[in-house]
């Protein structure tokens, strides 16, 4: 049975082909696992960027090359959902939850992991988010042009077939953890953006979806889709996001971070203040995420510069590490965590896979797709922002079971850096 059904949503997985840009050569394989709605009526998706990017093993690519004949795609094996099963979030308000993996090589010597820093993964989220959008849940599309719809109606009814979002809904939250987290800051800019800073980086994107790999049906380049059928991103959540920046080799994000600093959009960083792989700054992690030193460069920093009017919020998180967020244990996870060396009080050790720090971060997205209700719940008023009800919750000390957050300096658990002094929650 196809997709599977569980109570009132419905879990598939969909396999399909992206080239950047049909004017250049390149192409990336992606996978996405999708849990939506059964009355196929989402009032929007969240699409999630996780932290193991590329296989899980030393045979990666001997599985690759095998898998038309074996039929086992070893994408299909890393399974993210496992890792954030937030599914419980999306219920309430009757959204879809989505998880993207993409076949990225970054570093020769290790290519089934992938530190981060590679804004074509961010790219590929908004693709699948977009991907989505217009043709839901179905790894086999058709073409539709001028020519094709004034003949046949056949098209277009099996593309409405498929589709799980509600009419004329496109909203995305670009949500992700670890490189992740960094990726989704380059799919919460939007496509004009992506476009703009795409140009001017050789990332150029404007890109033509493929259903298959042998004698394959293709997408209409996505400059040439309705505005409502790409996805329209209305926020952003990053855990503990992983960057990395090598001259000439691996960009990094920070084109994608200034721009965030400029649109208003929901903002929100989560940290743990025992997390050495995301506060740290070394060979994987430059900038770090974020620095109780208002001097240093971060993460947060170039999302919220000072005196600016972006909407970066960030939150720390007593006891946070950095698999704490994982509704699953993760070996490649675990070892970051094992290399962190600050010490901690006794009986306070760091969150582990699995306790509450997972639970608080499903409640975290439940509460901010809640805070999406209503038609533009924020406008373009970032004081509704800093004092909607889902910050009040996040500003306190205990907002969910043992969880406590760490205070900053002015006081508050929450913090950013804008200028609107005014909008204090």
């Amino acid at each position: 049975m196809k997709p599977i059904r569980i109570d009132d949503y419905c879990f598939d997985r969909i396999h399909v082909w992206v080239q950047y840009d049909k004017e250049k050569v390149g192409f990336i394989e992606l996978v996405i696992e999708v849990f939506y709605p059964v009355d196929r009526q989402a009032e929007g998706l969240v699409m999630f960027n996780h932290g193991f990017l590329i296989g899980n093993n030393l045979l990666y690519y001997l599985e690759k090359l095998t898998s038309p004949v074996t039929g086992n795609n070893p994408l299909f094996g890393i399974n993210p959902s496992t890792f954030y099963n937030y599914s419980t979030a999306i219920v309430e308000k009757n959204w879809a939850l989505a998880f993207v993996s993409a076949s990225h090589a970054q570093v020769e010597g290790m290519p089934w992991l992938d530190f981060g820093g590679n804004p074509r993964v961010g790219q590929d989220a908004y693709a699948a988010a977009s991907y989505l959008i217009k043709y839901g849940a179905t790894d086999f599309f058709f073409k539709i042009d001028d020519y094709r719809k004034s003949r046949d109606l056949l098209y277009m009814e099996e593309i409405k077939k498929n589709r799980f979002m509600k009419d004329g809904c496109n909203n995305v939250i670009f949500a992700g953890h670890s490189v992740g987290g960094a990726h989704a800051q380059v799919a919460a800019c939007g496509f004009k953006t992506l476009q703009e800073i795409g140009a001017e980086n050789s990332c150029t994107f404007d890109p033509v979806m493929f259903d298959r790999e042998i004698l394959p049906r293709y997408s209409d380049r996505m400059s040439d889709w309705d505005v409502s059928d790409r996805a329209n991103p209305v926020g952003l959540l990053q855990f503990s996001p992983v960057d990395q920046q090598i001259p000439f080799l691996v960009p990094g994000m920070k084109p994608y971070r200034e721009a965030l600093a400029k649109k208003p959009l929901p903002n929100l960083m989560i940290v743990g203040d025992c997390d050495c792989t995301a506060l740290g700054s070394n060979f994987i992690q430059k900038p770090p995420a974020w620095s109780a030193d208002p001097k240093k460069r971060t993460q947060f920093s170039e999302q919220a510069p000072e005196g600016s009017d972006s909407w970066a919020v960030v939150a720390n998180v007593e006891r946070g590490s950095h698999c704490g967020y994982l509704t699953d244990k993760s070996i490649v996870c675990n070892k970051a965590d094992e290399a962190c060396t600050k010490p901690v009080e006794p009986g306070k050790e760091p969150y582990k896979s699995r306790e509450d720090e997972a639970l608080f971060s499903a409640e975290l997205l439940r509460r901010f797709i809640d805070s999406f209700s209503g038609v533009s719940p924020f406008g373009n008023d970032s004081c509704k922002w800093l004092k909607s009800d889902f910050l009040k919750w996040l500003n306190q000390p205990n907002p969910y079971r043992s969880i406590n957050m760490v205070p900053f300096r002015s006081g508050g658990y929450i913090d950013y850096s804008g200028k609107s002094t005014r909008c204090k929650p």
